[in-house]
């Protein structure tokens, strides 16, 4: 199961997806990516559903 957390750069709230507690290489986003993601999300869904 992922982890997810909330961190801040610059004064903007990120949230952080981990694989798990060691990920070195986290996914960090803002609220600007977090919309796209939502709008787009059926598109993603599809995305990684692809063999």
């Amino acid at each position: 199961m992922s982890i997810v957390e909330f961190d801040e750069y610059k004064g903007n709230k990120l949230i952080v997806l981990k694989r798990d507690e060691n990920d070195q290489y986290a996914f960090k986003f803002g609220k600007g990516k977090a919309k796209l993601i939502v709008e787009n999300f059926e598109a993603i869904k599809k995305f990684a559903e692809e063999e």
